[in-house]
């Protein structure tokens, strides 16, 4: 049997996009487009959420989701001594507090809201992109380096809700760490 690790975390946002706000819109700025910070979303396995602007994108499909830690924010936040930080604007879909992500890529994991568990993997770091710097803070986007949360795949169809919620990861996990950047390999360019 494989031993498995539960956390008490909270889900605090839910965002759902259907159109791209910062991608390919280098020279016209960010896009005005509706963003709903839900109560609830629906997840579809191998699509993402319904209604997002990642669902059922085929160069999207093993990175659908991303879940990010309010701790990584908040951090940020205290090092550029720019005050609190609006998490929506970071346009990650699943925002939570107490999950240290970082260790779970790699690896399937769960989220269980309201008795309802939704099934995920863990697929890759999240970067962020230079709009970092302008829609959070100048040096948001080098700060958020190693910690822009996880680029997830759903396993499983199922309803997340905001609020009180379960993760159950196949590895040990520090909650504390949340807001701690991982390390990030060298750069091959100059």
């Amino acid at each position: 049997m494989t031993e498995s690790f539960k956390y008490d975390v909270e889900i605090l946002h839910l965002l759902v996009s259907p159109a791209h706000a910062y991608f390919g819109r280098a020279r016209e700025g960010a896009a005005d487009v509706p963003t709903t910070d839900a109560e609830r979303v629906e997840l579809v396995a191998g699509k993402g959420i319904v209604g997002d602007r990642f669902f059922g994108k085929a160069a999207h499909m093993d990175a659908a989701v991303t879940l990010f830690p309010i701790e990584a924010l908040e951090a940020i936040a205290a090092e550029l001594a720019s005050g609190p930080l609006d998490p929506l604007l970071t346009r990650r879909n699943i925002v939570l507090r107490g999950a240290h992500l970082a260790p779970l890529i790699g690896h399937d994991f769960t989220l269980e809201t309201r008795g309802e568990l939704v099934r995920i993997r863990a697929g890759r770091p999240a970067h962020p992109c230079v709009w970092m710097d302008q829609m959070l803070a100048p040096g948001a986007h080098k700060a958020m380096r190693g910690r822009g949360g996880v680029r997830c795949t759903p396993l499983s169809d199922g309803i997340l809700h905001r609020g009180p919620a379960i993760l159950v990861s196949p590895v040990q996990l520090h909650p504390a760490s949340a807001g701690v950047p991982t390390l990030l390999r060298p750069s091959r360019l100059p």
